[in-house]
């Protein structure tokens, strides 16, 4: 039996959702991001992408192409409040899906054909969504994952788009590799450079011949450019949560330290987020002092796997619980609340190189294994040697 996989993919959804709270902005050039001269684009209307617009560009250089654009800070906890409706929508209907990230969605509909047609239940679906929130949405439905993202992207804005098995290679063979689910920009100019422009010019390559040349991401680059994907849909993470936490040999309450080590609790366990295509809604600092007695306080929180975004969180709720300037015995940290998804460019006020900065980082951190080997310098403490 052929598989049938949806992706759903909310359009513009961070300019949609910004015009759902300013309708007054409808039809003029929006950008949604960093507002000051340094900072990055995190998403553009349609109207401001035919000036060449487009995410992870500076604001400055965007302003320069189209001068009359509004630029408006992104509103995170709106975002998360629409696609959390839109997760209780498709929950209510599909008994298989996933969330991909903020805005797109993964359904497995295989078998259901037998009682209805996917296309047209799918469709009925967008309509629901749609009529209820008041956001476009673009689906694409084919074989896997890769393929059904694939349609997707081309079906945009507000598109549908089923392409069975055999329609596959055709579909997918003229377009460039740069249209291909996860490939980044150094294997596309690693690729371009050796000539490989186009889809079909990639699955005509030999897989050991992409092994070699790219590891283990060739060869699952090979297999998508053949269309062979068998990732399955994921309806939910297994991990409930991510900790970490400290019993001190000595108790203390050396305010400085304390935060040293919070601070280096909260870089390893967002690390982990990462490292795992997770993000949390909720962050937990736990405390005991030195007579047993413990304490606990969480915060709900838009999305994120953002160490500018967790940091700021846990020294709030430490501060709160801690005020009893009593000696301490344990920290602990949690994030919780796991959906998957990648990190998307939601630091409205980071400048681009500071995204870079912490891509490097991550990278490092990956190659080496080591999620303790790179940190800002106020995380070393006298605790050091346990957080890496």
């Amino acid at each position: 039996m052929d598989r049938q996989i949806v992706h759903m993919d909310l359009d513009a959804f961070y300019v949609n959702c910004t015009l759902l709270k300013m309708p007054e902005l409808a039809g003029r050039p929006l950008i949604i991001g960093g507002i000051s001269n340094r900072g990055v684009v995190t998403s553009a209307s349609y109207e401001a992408r035919k000036y060449g617009i487009q995410a992870a560009m500076p604001t400055r250089v965007a302003l320069q192409r189209c001068p009359d654009a509004v630029v408006i800070k992104g509103d995170f906890d709106l975002f998360t409040q629409y696609s959390n409706i839109v997760n209780d929508i498709i929950s209510e209907r599909v008994p298989v899906h996933e969330r991909a990230s903020i805005d797109e969605f993964y359904m497995d509909m295989s078998g259901m054909d037998r009682f209805f047609g996917s296309l047209q239940f799918t469709n009925e679906l967008v309509h629901r969504v749609q009529k209820e929130t008041g956001l476009p949405m673009s689906f694409g439905l084919s074989v896997n994952k890769t393929i059904a993202k694939m349609c997707t992207n081309y079906a945009k804005p507000r598109g549908r788009l089923q392409i069975s098995l055999n329609e596959v290679q055709p579909f997918i063979d003229p377009q460039s590799i740069r249209n291909l689910p996860s490939l980044g920009d150094v294997t596309y100019k690693l690729l371009r450079r050796i000539r490989i422009k186009i889809i079909q010019t990639l699955r005509q390559v030999p897989s050991d011949s992409m092994q070699e040349l790219l590891g283990k991401d060739g060869l699952r680059l090979w297999e998508k450019a053949n269309g062979i994907d068998n990732t399955p849909v994921i309806p939910c993470t297994n991990k409930k949560s991510i900790s970490t936490e400290k019993t001190f040999d000595k108790d203390s309450q050396d305010l400085k330290e304390l935060k040293a080590l919070l601070l280096a609790m909260v870089e390893k366990v967002a690390f982990q987020l990462r490292e795992g295509n997770l993000m949390c809604s909720t962050i937990t600092v736990r405390i005991r002092y030195t007579n047993w007695d413990t304490e606990t306080m969480q915060k709900k929180i838009a999305f994120t796997s953002s160490d500018e975004v967790l940091i700021p969180c846990a020294y709030e709720l430490f501060e709160k619980l801690y005020q009893r300037r009593m000696l301490l015995r344990l920290i602990g940290v949690k994030l919780s609340g796991l959906v998957r998804g990648n990190q998307q460019i939601d630091l409205f006020q980071d400048n681009i190189k500071m995204i870079r900065l912490y891509q490097a980082m991550d990278r490092m951190k990956h190659r080496f294994k080591n999620p303790g080997l790179i940190r800002r310098a106020i995380g070393f403490s006298m605790f050091d040697h346990e957080i890496a």
